[in-house]
C-alpha cells in the first residue's frame, strides 16, 4: 500500500509539470496544479501514518519512506496545498496570464524535487535531490522578471550553491570514512552510514559533520549562512516564499538530522550537537536583530524564518524526546503559520501597492477579516498562545532543561521576547496607524486569497490547545529511531 501511495505521490506533481508545459491556457495549469497539490495531500497523511511501522523500502533500498522523512513530507503537502489554492488568485492579480503555465509547470516541479529529496535512501542521491530543488526554484524567485527579482535568483543560486558544495565534500569525506570499514565500494544508504559510524575515525567523522552542517545549514537558512534568504524569500511570488519557507528550509534540515545521527554514533561526543544548537543560537539572534529594525513585509517574514529555523534547530541539537518531538511539532506549525503569513503578506502588498510597513496601514478597518487573521498570524508566530508554536516552544524549552543545556534554554528565551515585542510593534503599525491617504484606490483580493488563511488558522489554534495524543506517540517514535545509537 505504501508503495501504491508513494508512487501516486510522485507522479501528481510529475504529470501536472508536464501537462501544464503541453496545455498552456491559465486556467487550466491552474487546475491541475490544484488538483496534484490534492492527490499529494491526500497520499501524504496515510504514508506519515504508516512510516511508523517502520521504514518502507523500493528500488534496491534507493527509495525510503521512514519517520522522518515522511513527516517531512507531511509539513510540504500542506504547503504545497495552500499555496496551490492561494496562487490562484494571487497570480491572476499579476496580469501574465499568457505566462501562468510556465510558473504552475514549475510551481508542480519544485514541489517534485521537495518530496523526491524526502524519500532518497542514500546520501548521493538526496545532494542531488536538494541541488534540483535550487535550479527549479530559482526560475521562481526570479519570475516576476523586476531587476530585484533577478538580483535575488541570481544571489539564490550562487550562495546556495556553494553552500551545497560544501555540503558535497562533507559527503565524500563521510564516503571515504566507511570505505576503511566497508571497503572501497558499498551503498551509501543512511542505515549503512549509521552501522558503520561506530568504527569511523571519530575525528574524520566530526569535520565531515561540519561540513555537512555548514553546507545543508545554508539552504536550511541558519545564521550565519543565510544571506541568500531575506532576498529570495521578500522577491519571490507569494505562494512560492511559502514553499520555500515552509516546505523546502525543512527538506533541507532532514538532512542535517540524518547526519546528525550518524554523527552521534560515529562517537564525536557532544560536538556535532552543541555545534547544532549554536547556530540555532545564532539564527535566533540574528532574526531578532533583523526583525527589529525591518522595513519590508516580506523580508520581515523572511527573517522570521531564520528564527524558526534556529528554533527546529535547538530542537534536534538538544535531542531527547521533548527535543525531537518539540521540533517536528514545530515543523508543523511553522510550515501552517509561515503560509499564513506569507499570504496575508501577500495580500496587504497587492491591495497598498508597496511592500514597506510605513505604506501599509489601518488594515484594522480597511480589511477586517482578512486582517484579523493575518494579526492572529503574527501573534502566533512569535510564540504567543494559544497557538501551536508556543506549544512547540515550549516542549523544547523543557528538553533543554532535562538534558542539561539550561544556557540554551535561557539564550533562547531572551531572544523570543526580543522577538515577540519587535515583530508585533510592526503590526501595531500597519494596523493602528491611519497613514497619508493613497493616491492610489487600496484593492481588495479575492476568496483564493483569504481561504487559505483560514486553512492555516484553524488547524493553529487546535494544535495550539490540544496535542493529539496520536501525534504525541508518533513523535516518541520519530525519538527511539534518531537516538537509538545516540550517546
Amino acid at each position: 500500500m505504501a508503495g501504491a501511495l508513494l508512487l501516486a505521490m510522485l507522479m501528481a506533481p510529475a504529470i501536472a509539470a508536464l501537462a501544464c508545459m503541453v496545455i498552456r491556457p491559465a486556467r487550466i495549469a491552474e487546475t491541475l496544479n490544484l488538483l496534484s497539490s490534492i492527490v499529494v495531500f491526500v497520499t501524504a497523511v496515510p504514508l506519515t501514518v504508516l512510516s511508523a511501522q517502520g521504514p518502507h523500502y523500493y528500488l534496491e533500498d534507493y527509495v525510503v519512506i521512514d519517520i522522518t522523512g515522511a513527516w517531512v513530507i507531511l509539513c510540504t503537502s500542506i504547503v504545497y496545498l495552500l499555496a496551490s489554492i492561494y496562487s490562484i488568485g494571487y497570480m491572476r492579480l499579476l496580469g501574465e496570464e499568457e505566462e501562468l503555465w510556465s510558473f504552475y509547470a514549475l510551481f508542480s516541479g519544485f514541489a517534485l524535487t521537495i518530496l523526491v529529496s524526502s524519500v532518497m535512501n542514500n546520501a548521493g542521491l538526496y545532494w542531488i535531490a536538494i541541488e534540483l530543488t535550487t535550479l527549479v526554484s530559482t526560475f521562481l524567485v526570479g519570475f516576476e522578471r523586476a531587476a530585484e527579482s533577478i538580483e535575488a535568483a541570481w544571489k539564490y543560486i550562487i550562495i546556495i550553491s556553494a553552500g551545497i558544495s560544501l555540503a558535497l565534500l562533507g559527503t565524500v569525506l563521510f564516503y571515504w570514512c566507511g570505505s576503511f570499514i566497508l571497503g572501497p565500494t558499498y551503498d551509501m544508504t543512511w542505515n549503512v552510514l549509521r552501522q558503520a559510524a561506530p568504527k569511523m575515525n571519530p575525528a574524520l567523522a566530526a569535520l565531515s559533520y561540519l561540513l555537512v552542517l555548514v553546507g545543508y545549514g545554508t539552504k536550511v537558512g541558519l545564521a550565519p549562512m543565510h544571506s541568500w534568504l531575506p532576498d529570495a524569500h521578500s522577491e519571490s511570488p507569494a505562494p512560492i516564499s511559502a514553499m520555500l519557507s515552509g516546505a523546502l528550509l525543512n527538506s533541507a534540515m532532514l538532512g542535517i538530522v540524518r547526519y546528525l545521527v550518524i554523527a552521534d554514533a560515529a562517537q564525536t561526543g557532544q560536538l556535532a550537537r552543541i555545534t547544532l544548537v549554536v547556530f540555532g543560537l545564532v539564527s535566533l539572534l540574528v532574526g531578532a536583530l533583523f526583525i527589529v529594525r525591518q522595513s519590508g513585509i516580506k523580508r520581515l517574514m523572511a527573517y522570521s524564518s531564520v528564527e524558526h529555523m534556529g528554533v527546529i534547530a535547538l530542537g534536534f541539537g538538544i535531542g531527547g524526546p521533548f527535543g525531537v518531538a518539540g521540533a517536528l511539532y514545530h515543523m508543523l506549525n511553522h510550515s501552517l503559520n509561515k503560509s499564513l503569513m506569507f499570504f496575508g503578506a501577500g495580500n496587504a502588498m497587492r491591495s497598498f501597492g508597496s511592500k514597506e510597513i510605513k505604506n501599509i496601514h489601518d488594515m484594522w478597518t480597511r480589511f477586517p477579516v482578512q486582517g484579523a487573521l493575518w494579526l492572529a498570524g503574527a501573534a502566533a508566530i512569535t510564540g504567543a498562545p494559544p497557538f501551536g508554536l508556543f506549544l512547540s516552544e515550549l516542549v523544547i524549552l523543557r528538553a533543554g532543561f532535562e538534558r542539561g543545556y539550561d544556557w540554551a534554554v535561557y539564550a533562547m528565551v531572551v531572544l523570543l521576547i526580543v522577538i515577540f515585542i519587535g515583530f508585533l510593534n510592526h503590526f501595531r503599525a500597519m494596523y493602528f496607524n491611519a497613514g497619508e491617504p493613497s493616491a492610489a484606490p487600496v484593492k481588495a483580493v479575492s476568496g483564493w486569497c483569504v481561504a487559505p488563511m483560514w486553512l492555516a488558522l484553524v488547524p493553529l489554534v487546535v494544535f495550539g490547545v490540544w496535542w493529539p495524543q496520536s501525534l504525541w506517540n508518533h513523535f516518541m517514535t520519530a525519538s527511539h529511531v534518531l537516538a537509538a545509537v545516540s550517546p
